[in-house]
């Protein structure tokens, strides 16, 4: 009799065990739990519950699931050795599981080496395979070839090649195939255009005509999908023959405009400000001031743009995966009394920057308190470049995931920073 008596007793409470449900001393009321879920780069690494060690990250997958947790806020910890920590507070929430899965530790020393000295600036290929670097030279200076795959620098130019008396540098691009090189440089009180192709042996330099300027009646233009997108002087907004505009924008004489445009956003540089394009009205509107400079993550859903003090991320799409984003929405991820240099994307979740002499990785999961880590500090150069469209001190290599930075005339390479 007994024994049924606590079968009774017991197996229903068994069963609503199993089913998730327990007693909240806190609420004094039976609630059904939820749960963890993580993934992290590297594996097998620990995680902390309220300061008490619960789990390891397995071997194959780096991910971890933690079962029947009361519904409340929980601080995780994540941790490995010779790692930079993480730390958020979670929520959990009943018959609900919480996903963090974009997670990286990355290394406490990025073992940054200098790959070579005496440089002024430098420029990264478009396939990210070779770097021209501009070196102090006779007379003034020289242009060289870094093969990064090789790890061989080869002499390209300098500057008296061009006139004996040499010339001043102002700027520098890549052609999209990593072949060649335009240069614009000044020549007394004149700018000459000028090719090196690359792929030649020697390279052979070739002087261009001046590239011709837009026409009149265009301030700023855009191809994209292969569609034209073009501002005219007017303040009128086109896309082909298609007048987008019905309240004009006030061009203004005498200033630089840009158009900018990912996925279904039209964005519109006047100098220092950024306006974006308003479908419904078929105005732009004013959308950020001070910008430095906008870049679209690699999987085209995601925009970081940036001042001198703050970093910003807009998204492009929706993000349906946690923590849940509309397309438009926007987050604040920094606000710093630094002055921030520049701005890459490490993937698709991560943004690596410098501010003031500090480079800092930072997350975008905006629950809780964004995660942002010093991996490293740099010496601010004696001078500024005079180049001005010259690389900043910092640049990211997606294709050999190291960071690239320049410092009192030495070039950095860091050791492969994500998993």
């Amino acid at each position: 009799m007994i024994c049924l008596f606590l079968f009774v007793l017991v197996a229903p409470i068994s069963i609503f065990y199993s089913q998730g449900y327990r007693f909240d001393i806190n609420s004094k009321k039976i609630t059904q739990t939820g749960g963890l879920f993580l993934k992290v780069s590297p594996k097998q690494v620990e995680v902390f519950i309220d300061g008490k060690l619960e789990k390891k990250t397995d071997f194959f997958f780096g991910s971890v699931l933690i079962e029947n947790l009361l519904p409340k806020k929980y601080q995780v910890v994540i941790k490995k050795e010779e790692c930079l920590p993480w730390e958020k507070n979670l929520e959990i929430r009943e018959k609900e599981v919480t996903e963090a899965k974009d997670i990286i530790l990355f290394p406490e020393d990025p073992n940054l080496t200098i790959l070579t000295k005496d440089v002024e600036d430098f420029w990264l290929s478009p396939d990210e395979r070779k770097i021209v670097i501009r070196e102090k030279g006779q007379p003034n200076w020289a242009l060289k070839l870094y093969d990064l795959e090789k790890n061989v620098k080869s002499h390209l130019i300098t500057d008296g090649d061009f006139y004996p008396k040499g010339v001043d540098l102002l700027t520098l691009d890549w052609s999209q195939d990593s072949k060649k090189i335009s240069l614009e440089v000044g020549v007394r009180e004149e700018i000459k255009y000028f090719t090196l192709e690359l792929d030649k042996v020697p390279p052979v330099l070739s002087e261009l005509k001046a590239p011709p300027g837009r026409t009149e009646d265009i301030v700023a233009e855009k191809i994209f999908n292969g569609e034209h997108y073009y501002l005219d002087n007017f303040g009128n907004l086109f896309r082909g023959k298609e007048k987008l505009t019905e309240k004009v924008f006030p061009v203004k004489a005498e200033t630089d405009y840009d158009l900018e445009i990912f996925q279904n956003f039209v964005f519109l540089r006047e100098e220092k400000t950024l306006y974006k394009f308003n479908s419904d009205s078929k105005s732009f509107e004013k959308f950020f001031e001070e910008i430095n400079d906008l870049k679209i993550s690699p999987d085209s859903k995601k925009m970081v743009y940036f001042s001198n003090q703050e970093v910003w991320v807009l998204f492009l799409k929706d993000v349906v995966s946690q923590p849940e984003k509309k397309a438009g929405e926007r987050i604040l991820i920094a606000r710093l009394s630094e002055k921030i240099g520049d701005i890459f994307w490490l993937n698709n979740n991560y943004l690596i920057f410098n501010a003031g002499d500090k480079i800092k990785i930072s997350e975008i999961d905006d629950r809780d308190r964004i995660n942002i880590v010093d991996i490293a500090e740099i010496k601010k150069p004696p001078q500024e470049s005079k180049l001005p469209t010259g690389q900043a001190e910092i640049f990211w290599n997606s294709l050999e995931k190291k960071l690239y930075v320049l410092s009192e005339g030495n070039l950095y390479r860091s050791k492969i920073l994500l998993p």
